[in-house]
């Protein structure tokens, strides 16, 4: 671990989390992203999970529409309300509700702020280090590797077929209870 990094701990208590860095993030696929983080996981030492406090201001959303091929999410509401799309239906959500997004055959989901008080929610889910994330309505994905977040057009996604190619064949040489195979 570098040296200017503090060490994890297994114990963060309420003052440590509001004194944390806070990343300010948007989504540079839609204008009306503003989510304010506070990563929690990295802080205590995990690196298999990845838990945050999000919060979303007034007006604004969280991400793009989308659906994760590997890593599955979940939100849980703190505080604030807001509208959280999931598939084909919206839901107006507020404290204590809880939503879950399984991997990989789960629906693409949004959330979105219209009221006027902050949305604040506990997010989290698995880091495997390679997904690929699918956001239907933009055409468009993104691959998360070790080397980096790569953007692309679902148009220059093609599936690929391995080809088996092998030496001449030759005849089978006999085969003898006797040879051990």
């Amino acid at each position: 671990m570098p040296s200017d990094q503090p060490a994890p701990r297994a114990y963060l208590s309420q003052q440590d989390i509001a004194e944390a860095l806070t990343l300010h993030l948007s989504h540079p696929w839609n204008d009306k992203s503003e989510v304010f983080m506070t990563r929690l996981s990295e802080p205590a030492g995990l690196s298999r999970l990845s838990l945050a406090i999000g919060r979303v201001p007034p007006g604004k959303e969280s991400f793009v529409y989308h659906r994760h091929e590997r890593d599955e999410e979940f939100l849980f509401i703190l505080s604030g309300r807001g509208i959280v799309e999931i598939g084909e239906e919206s839901f107006e959500v507020g404290p204590g509700d809880f939503m879950a997004f399984p991997a990989p055959h789960g629906p693409a989901h949004h959330l979105r702020n219209p009221f006027e008080e902050d949305l604040v929610y506990l997010m989290g889910g698995e880091h495997s280090g390679l997904d690929v994330g699918h956001f239907p309505r933009l055409g468009r994905r993104i691959i998360f590797g070790p080397s980096g977040i790569f953007g692309v057009e679902e148009g220059d996604c093609r599936e690929m077929t391995l080809v088996s190619s092998s030496p001449k064949s030759r005849p089978a040489e006999p085969h003898s209870p006797s040879s051990g195979l």
